[in-house]
């Protein structure tokens, strides 16, 4: 990988992690097009989903820090019921990543039909939340939960994270201003436990054929674009546009099948 490769792809990876398309889904089709081995590029495509959550904790800091302290009030309150439901929701994901790691990892090998189809799932879960009445519950322990499994979901390349999560809590009637947030806050420890799972188990960059400077251009990349995105994202689900995602993903999804 060149670094005007890494380049491009960390641009990639910031500007869809946070937007409804599958970031996941958009990297795997900018290395097909690039001729990039999946399989070697697997570290290259962990450092940047690590730049882009880093980026969500320079967006919400000043959120996380006022949930922090709430915690260590040792009360139930406010805060500390909403980090129980963000631990609540990553259970899914936590499970599938333990059991079903390998799995997940060998749908990163460039199918592209496979993952047109799965862009496709996310176009139909976008629609459907544009068209489903809007609610305004506040996000309970059970919707956490259908939230998290929606995310589990989602570690499948072409489903969209933000997407489906967003998708599902407006479905189950979750008041929307409130779900951007909680969909982002929600994926920090996993990713970043992820990589760091990756980092002490997976193989080097070295080995894997990727220069340390591919990675680092990568990476920042990744985190200044995904800070744009992240902010952009927020005020775009306030706003309820969802549905031009849905058409870009239905529009790309079947673009993608005829790349095999």
């Amino acid at each position: 990988m060149e670094w005007i490769e890494a380049l491009i792809l960390g641009i990639i990876q910031g500007l869809t992690e946070f937007l409804p398309v599958s970031s996941s889904g958009h990297l795997e089709i900018a290395k097909h097009l690039f001729g990039i081995d999946p399989d070697s590029s697997f570290i290259f495509t962990v450092v940047v989903h690590g730049a882009t959550v880093l980026s969500t904790l320079v967006v919400f800091w000043p959120e996380i820090v006022a949930l922090l302290k709430g915690l260590f009030k040792f009360e139930m309150n406010e805060e500390t019921e909403y980090i129980l439901k963000i631990v609540i929701s990553m259970v899914p994901v936590g499970i599938v990543g333990l059991l079903f790691k390998d799995s997940i990892e060998a749908m990163f090998g460039g199918n592209m039909v496979f993952l047109g189809l799965m862009l496709l799932v996310t176009a139909s879960l976008l629609a459907l939340a544009h068209f489903v009445r809007k609610r305004d519950r506040k996000i309970g322990y059970i919707d956490a939960l259908v939230i998290g499994i929606a995310q589990a979901i989602a570690t499948v390349p072409g489903i969209s994270r933000s997407g489906a999560t967003i998708a599902t809590g407006l479905m189950i009637g979750n008041d929307k201003t409130s779900l951007a947030k909680f969909s982002f806050l929600m994926v920090l420890v996993p990713v970043l436990g992820a990589n760091l799972l990756e980092l002490i188990t997976g193989e080097s960059a070295g080995s894997m054929g990727i220069s340390l400077l591919v990675l680092v251009i990568g990476f920042a990349s990744a985190f200044i674009s995904g800070y744009i995105a992240c902010k952009w994202m927020i005020s775009l689900v306030k706003k309820s546009k969802l549905i031009w995602f849905s058409i870009y993903c239905l529009v790309i999804g079947a673009i993608t099948i005829f790349l095999k």
